[in-house]
């Protein structure tokens, strides 16, 4: 990620995720059912693999870049299931949460001298309070914490997965990745405002 931290936020939350999905949302009439299938599987994966990619890596932006990822993954196996409106609702929260994760990222960024590793961020809270505030509110939005916006959405994606007739690798692979959405965000947290 070559861009600046205000223009990656566009690019991610705005243009490059809902510009995609927008279409694809808009067209799943159009699709048959066994294409539905190849995208639930490619969507299932993509969220998987990009949730264990964000749990070990140290760049503040490809860390969130990687959730943005694991999030596209989330809407397309939803979107994938059928559920074109649930789709569109969690898109609209995710791109509202992740644009304020990444101004509060750049402001991190440009406060630490263009410092991106976590491993360099630690007790930002003495220094950035409200920032911590609104990335704190932000992440835990994302991981689906009850009674923020993100959790009403993630709440209804698990209950419609769970009201699903699918096979237990399904399950297991959409639970691990949701898992690993907080797994990666408590470590972010833990690294940048709880360290030294």
């Amino acid at each position: 990620m070559a861009a600046a931290t205000t223009v990656s936020s566009l690019v991610h939350s705005s243009t490059l995720v809902t510009a995609g999905v927008y279409l694809l949302i808009r067209f799943n009439f159009a699709f048959r059912s066994y294409l539905m299938y190849l995208l639930l599987f490619i969507a299932m994966m993509t969220m998987f693999i990009s949730g264990i990619g964000a749990r070990f890596e140290f760049d503040l932006k490809t860390i969130i870049a990687l959730s943005t990822l694991s999030q596209l993954g989330l809407i397309m196996s939803i979107l994938a299931l059928g559920r074109y409106k649930l789709a569109f609702f969690h898109l609209l929260t995710h791109a509202l949460f992740k644009a304020l994760l990444f101004m509060c990222a750049g402001n991190v960024i440009h406060n630490l001298g263009n410092c991106q590793d976590i491993r360099f961020m630690g007790g930002l809270v003495k220094f950035m309070p409200l920032t911590c505030v609104y990335f704190n509110i932000c992440s835990l939005s994302l991981c689906g914490l009850p009674f923020l916006r993100g959790f009403y959405s993630k709440d209804l994606i698990l209950e419609v997965m769970s009201i699903g007739y699918l096979n237990l690798f399904v399950y297991l692979i959409f639970y691990l990745s949701i898992g690993f959405t907080v797994c990666y965000r408590a470590r972010l947290v833990y690294y940048r405002w709880v360290g030294n």
